[in-house]
């Protein structure tokens, strides 16, 4: 059996940089045994596996991987699979079947091998239930207490849109570089999901991005992921209850990755009406970086 696949760097129109991501093409005879163990070989933070669509008008179903887990739903493979599709069939709108349900992109392309695809949340973020005790929090991060909380965020906060993150503001870009992780206890202290923490702050004096963040993922079996849609998209929930923002759509520009040495840009939406979220958005842009075959056995 021979499978094409695809490697692109996501959140990024620069090759080498960016949150990596394999897509394999013609995936609809896999198993999930196979597909989970192919993941497993690429270790990527996510693969994507692209089979017929279950609806004729729908460009492709979709199915995401981690090297441990399979996801309803991810937002860099989300962007990655949109970017590939929209230069494979000149498509400017592409239709995604994911496991959390439908997710619509538009597909800009910006040249042979890159483009730009953004598109709206399938699902609005929500408060999963109270966040972890701050001086808990701040024992994983190898930080004070003291160094938690940025501007109105001023605890931890648990929150889904379709994949649970806790989110963790901490003071600076200063703050956010030196994280020092401690395991122990880990799971206690994030139980549920794959125990993963978006940690945030906010980069005034930056140019070119509002926000700064890094994302830990053991449960996933992820160290530190480069740039996370579902995390941003679970940001989203919190960025809503801003008070001055009551009505309107507001822009944010997020980096990610950059302590890895892989910087990433994720462009975020959140539209309000009398200070109800009603809609998000992710975009960002996508660059293919190789393209391969992978020779496997026969069965399934």
């Amino acid at each position: 059996m021979q499978l094409a696949y695809t490697l692109l760097d996501v959140f990024t129109g620069k090759p080498l940089t960016g949150n990596q991501l394999a897509i394999v093409s013609k995936a609809d005879g896999l198993s999930d045994a196979r597909m989970q163990a192919i993941a497993r070989e690429f270790n990527l933070s996510e693969t994507v596996f692209v089979r017929q669509p279950l609806i004729e008008r729908h460009t492709a179903s979709l199915r995401i991987f981690t090297p441990t887990t399979e996801l309803p739903f991810a937002g860099h493979p989300t962007i990655g699979a949109a970017v590939l599709l929209g230069l494979q069939q000149r498509a400017i709108a592409v239709r995604l079947e994911e496991k959390i349900g439908l997710v619509t992109c538009v597909m800009e392309r910006v040249t042979r091998s890159s483009g730009v695809a953004r598109f709206k949340l399938p699902q609005l973020p929500q408060e999963m239930g109270p966040g972890p005790d701050i001086a808990d929090v701040a024992t994983t991060l190898g930080i004070a207490p003291e160094d938690i909380g940025c501007g109105l965020f001023t605890r931890p906060a648990h929150f889904s849109a379709g994949v649970e993150f806790y989110l963790v503001p901490v003071k600076n870009a200063e703050v956010l570089a030196r994280l020092k992780l401690e395991r122990r206890g880990w799971t206690d202290i994030y139980p549920a999901g794959q125990n993963s923490v978006y940690v945030f702050t906010q980069t005034p004096n930056e140019q070119g991005n509002d926000l700064a963040a890094r994302m830990f993922a053991p449960g996933m079996g992820i160290g530190e992921d480069a740039a996370t849609g579902a995390a941003a998209a679970a940001l989203i929930g919190l960025l809503a209850l801003d008070p001055e923002h009551q009505n309107g759509q507001k822009n944010y520009r997020l980096r990610q990755g950059h302590e890895m040495g892989r910087p990433s840009l994720i462009e975020l939406q959140v539209g309000m009406e009398e200070g109800q979220l009603v809609h998000g958005g992710i975009g960002g842009a996508a660059v293919i970086i190789a393209e391969g075959t992978l020779d496997l056995p026969s069965a399934s």
